[in-house]
């Protein structure tokens, strides 16, 4: 084998391509004695005790030599330039970084490793990996390191900023508004490809013989992750809480209805798509929610690692029913408006219900008892009357109130006979509740009619509201006939 000289030994520490230096640790090694001498046994935790014990080391290193890489990467013009700016280059957090290296020279090992942190002359931060080897005849005395120190300054950067970017998706999880499920459908991708092996092609009409198949995927479900909107929607203190009451959140029948067209979504490839759903928080009351639905990339092929982001349109939802309950309702009365009315005679007539009976009724004198008692006595004596009416009826039957103190109630497939024992019922009812509101009591004038063959509805309804004007005339005639006495 070839032997190198001194002079190649030379050439080969100058040309390497690593920054090397050449260090005299003896000042160290005598430290180290005194402290033995002192009774020192544990290095690390009597250097963490008092750091500036730390700095007293590094100062008695003496730097020997160095090499052209070393110049080069703390922008040295030789080794005088160098040596001269050392506090520049070891300074701030170096010197904690350096217990590692210390402990394990004072446990007698040959050689040490750490990461570390430096700075060129002209300030810029160079992480390193710095590695120190005793070189022979120098164990006992450390009078000659050899020590690199690798540029991984690039490296750092990637790691620094990837725990960034970690951070950064792990604080969007956590703050997102809305709430967010990261959830395992492996099972559930496993079921559906089992069907497709077993020649099974149209999943809807499976799904319709085999319900089962439904809750059974749910079941496979796993929560991976939920983040804090998650918890605070579906009213949990935390997420074992919410994780052991999964079925209270999942197990109601709309969500059944629902994880049906996203296991169909699915079945079709859709692997992200969105729709409505229904929820239940820990409490029982409805969540209305706008389900977001998404695999990550990279996990096509299992569907292990799934995104739920549910935003909470309970709200919507809400005031969405409520204008569809005021486009069909009368506030005052709470019983249907005219323009339900006339809707209900179209479908009626459109599916040719046959027959229809229809009861109309009509206050008397309720301009009176505003003009004595004011609007708000008309206005309960309107309230009062829409109370009695959903007292008397139940769907299919209806009751809307069509004019100022005009009412009609429809009754689908009610013959004549029917719609007489309505009369009664309401008659009765009426009376009642004068007996209760005596300083106040009502009159009500009515008139029924029931759809004859080859009729319109139309006719039908005159024939009515004829007959409630006939009962009305005899109100008016029968209290002028008191009056006159």
């Amino acid at each position: 084998m070839p032997h190198i000289g001194a002079m190649d030994s030379f050439h080969i520490f100058q040309l390497a391509p690593i920054a090397m230096w050449i260090e005299d640790w003896s000042g160290i090694a005598k430290q180290f004695a005194q402290w033995r001498e002192q009774g020192v046994t544990d290095l690390r935790h009597f250097l963490q005790q008092d750091p500036q014990r730390i700095r007293q080391c590094v100062e008695q290193i003496q730097i020997l030599d160095v090499n052209q890489a070393t110049l080069t990467l703390f922008e040295a013009r030789d080794f005088a330039h160098l040596s001269a700016h050392l506090s520049d280059i070891f300074r701030g957090e170096m010197y904690n970084l350096q217990i590692e290296g210390l402990v394990a020279v004072w446990k007698g090992n040959l050689h040490f490793a750490s990461e570390q942190v430096n700075y060129s002359i002209s300030g810029k931060r160079i992480d390193i990996q710095l590695r120190g080897q005793i070189l022979p005849e120098a164990e006992q005395d450390l009078s000659r390191i050899l020590v690199t120190t690798e540029d991984i300054t690039a490296y750092q950067n990637a790691r620094r900023q990837e725990f960034k970017n970690r951070a950064l998706a792990e604080a969007r999880f956590v703050y997102s508004p809305a709430a967010l499920w990261v959830e395992d459908f492996s099972v559930i991708k496993k079921k559906l490809d089992h069907l497709k092996y077993i020649g099974i092609e149209d999943l809807r009409t499976f799904l319709d013989v085999h319900p089962e198949f439904i809750s059974d995927s749910i079941a496979g479900i796993r929560v991976l992750d939920v983040n804090q909107k998650t918890l605070d929607l579906f009213l949990a203190p935390n997420k074992h809480v919410l994780l052991e009451n999964i079925d209270k959140v999942l197990g109601c029948p709309e969500m059944l209805n629902s994880f049906r067209e996203q296991l169909l979504e699915l079945w079709e490839g859709n692997l992200f798509h969105q729709r409505e759903v229904v929820n239940h928080a820990l409490d029982g009351s409805e969540r209305h929610v706008l389900l977001q639905f998404s695999i990550f990339p990279s996990y096509e092929h299992d569907w292990s690692m799934v995104q739920l982001a549910m935003t909470d349109i309970t709200a919507r939802k809400k005031a969405e029913s409520y204008l569809e309950y005021l486009g069909k309702h009368d506030v005052l009365t709470k019983l249907y408006n005219r323009a339900f009315f006339h809707e209900e005679l179209k479908r009626l007539t459109r599916h040719k219900v046959f027959p229809v009976s229809a009861i109309y009724l009509d206050l008397n004198a309720l301009k009176t008892v505003n003009d004595d008692f004011g609007h708000d006595a008309g206005d309960d004596i309107l309230r009062r009357t829409g109370e009695i009416l959903q007292q008397a009826i139940s769907p299919p039957y209806s009751g809307s109130r069509i004019g100022g103190d005009e009412f009609v109630l429809l009754l689908p497939r009610a013959d004549q006979q029917a719609a007489a024992k309505l009369v009664v019922t309401l008659r009765e009812l009426f009376h009642l509740d004068n007996q209760y509101h005596a300083s106040l009591p009502m009159s009500i004038a009515i008139g029924t009619a029931t759809s004859e063959p080859h009729e319109t509805l139309e006719d039908m309804l005159k024939r009515a509201d004829h007959q409630m004007y006939l009962d009305k005339n005899r109100y008016y005639a029968k209290n002028s006939a008191v009056l006159s006495l």
